[in-house]
């Protein structure tokens, strides 16, 4: 049993990325290991996988195990043939080259990611029953002290207007590390309120759920 305060973590973006890797196979294992040859991709990088397993597609992972020819993605267990189907996980993976830490962060919230379920009743039962379904879309909201100037927030406003998807990193103060696969969006008009900070939005759109590391 452990909890952990937020402060000191530090959020960062992708600001640059190495060129398309052709994966022309995953396994089913724990972890999953990775077939891509001459992927010069080394241990420790985090890459973002394109992947036929919609569970494993738009996230980010960190590679393990490299050799020429393959790599593991740490800690990401793939060895499931119902969830990920044997020989359907082929697509490209793309190695994260650079990061820029988002800083003057004030607040952050979260919203969305919440279960949803659809309800039905036979005719003959006296009670209806509730099923899970999908899980609406989450969002992550940043509020950061305004300064237009800041590396993060030109790296942010870079993805809002290309809008391509970016991987964001939140390092915890314990080295617990969160990974994030999103759309970026910018409210570029600052707050304007008497004796308040001046601030700004960014706001994180998920593609799919975090992965995380405890180091």
């Amino acid at each position: 049993m452990a909890v952990t305060l937020p402060n000191g973590s530090l959020i960062a973006i992708a600001s640059g990325y190495g060129s398309s890797k052709t994966v022309s196979a995953i396994s089913n294992a724990n972890p999953g290991v990775v077939t891509s040859t001459s992927h010069g991709i080394s241990d420790a990088t985090f890459v973002e996988v394109t992947s036929g397993w919609s569970r494993l597609n738009n996230k980010i992972v960190r590679v393990s195990g490299s050799a020429t020819n393959s790599f593991n993605l740490e800690g990401y267990d793939t060895s499931s043939t119902s969830i990920y189907p044997a020989g359907s996980g082929t697509g490209s993976v793309r190695a994260v080259s650079g990061w820029t830490q988002i800083s003057q962060i004030l607040a952050s919230s979260f919203s969305g990611g919440e279960q949803q379920f659809t309800d039905y009743q036979f005719l003959e039962s006296d009670a209806a029953v509730r099923i899970p379904t999908f899980k609406s879309p989450a969002t992550v909201t940043l509020t950061i002290a305004d300064d237009p100037s800041l590396a993060g927030f030109v790296a942010a406003l870079a993805a809002n207007n290309d809008r391509a998807q970016r991987a964001v990193k939140i390092t915890l103060s314990n080295g617990a590390i969160l990974l994030y696969n999103a759309y970026v969006s910018v409210a570029t008009l600052p707050s304007l309120t008497v004796n308040e900070v001046m601030s700004t939005q960014l706001t994180l759109s998920l593609l799919n759920e975090p992965v995380r590391y405890t180091s």
